[in-house]
């Protein structure tokens, strides 16, 4: 009984400790903003803030906000990961045991649907893009600017998936890659390249696009709302004056869309582009056909 006892009170420390990382990121973050934050008078909209550049033989490289608000939701995920799967195992004991199994049946039953049994191993990547993109724009709510209001963020996502897509593609060989841009008729090669580059350009300019256009209308509704407050209160004495009413609620509620369901909604057409588009691409029948080409040729020898 002592032993487990013990081996209880280690289980609840090593929890305690994941719950805490899951935080105290998040806590700095905030600390940081408000601490390096240049004060501003009224609606200020800026891009990300550059903290300092590191001199580079051909460009320098800035670090920037969106670099250090992406460091926070990657340890933060890392640390939920750890501690959802603290203590499973075959027998189901706890109630986060029945969480993190209902993410992977849920995102294994997209990944089957829309990829097909040869993409079963892309999983674990659907729910990092998920995660990745979701707990980027909820930053928002803790007043910390979101990653994916930066095009270079969103930008690297997609140049990432665009260069899975290129290699799918050339899984039956370069010569059936090259091809493939001259199909239907070979006059339109140029309009197949161009589409071909326009793929993570798109996929990271909708992203980018639907993200920051939530988090500019809700400051300018925000500055709104003060200004009708002050018109129809600024009259009343004292604190009832300044007394901001129609900033109480309605913000939280538009928030709640722009924030929290605009975000996350944005994350899964990401990853259901991303699925899309590799799935789409790869030539399955040429493919098999390759490999049994290879089968015959070893044989042979």
């Amino acid at each position: 009984m002592i032993c487990l006892a013990k081996k209880s009170l280690v289980f609840k420390i090593i929890d305690a400790f994941y719950v805490a990382m899951m935080i105290l990121p998040i806590a700095f973050g905030v600390v940081f903003q408000v601490l390096t934050e240049p004060a501003s008078e009224g609606i200020s909209l800026t891009g990300a803030r550059i903290f300092f550049t590191i001199p580079m033989p051909v460009q320098d490289f800035p670090v920037t906000e969106s670099q250090l608000n992406s460091a926070i939701v990657m340890v933060v995920v890392l640390f939920l990961c750890l501690y959802l799967t603290h203590g499973i195992g075959e027998k189901v004991e706890l109630k986060r045991q029945h969480f993190a199994e209902m993410i992977v049946e849920k995102v294994e039953g997209l990944v089957n649907e829309n990829m097909g049994d040869y993409f079963k191993g892309f999983t674990p990547f659907i729910i990092a893009i998920l995660a990745l993109s979701a707990l980027s724009s909820l930053l928002t709510l803790f007043g910390l600017f979101p990653p994916t209001s930066d095009i270079n963020i969103v930008g690297g996502w997609a140049v990432l998936v665009f260069i899975l897509i290129t290699y799918y593609k050339m899984k039956a060989g370069p010569v059936t890659y090259l091809k493939s841009f001259t199909q239907p008729v070979a006059l339109l090669t140029p309009i197949n390249v161009i589409s071909e580059i326009a793929t993570p350009v798109s996929m990271a300019f909708r992203h980018y696009g639907n993200v920051l256009s939530g988090t500019v209308i809700s400051v300018l509704l925000g500055s709104a709302l003060a200004s009708l407050s002050s018109k129809l209160l600024g009259w009343l004495p004292g604190f009832l004056g300044d007394f901001p009413l129609f900033q109480v609620g309605i913000p939280a509620v538009l928030s709640v869309y722009f924030d929290v369901f605009s975000g996350c909604l944005q994350a899964f057409i990401f990853a259901m582009l991303t699925m899309m588009y590799v799935a789409g691409g790869f030539p399955f029948e040429e493919y098999e056909k390759r490999k049994a080409k290879k089968k015959q040729k070893q044989k042979a020898n």
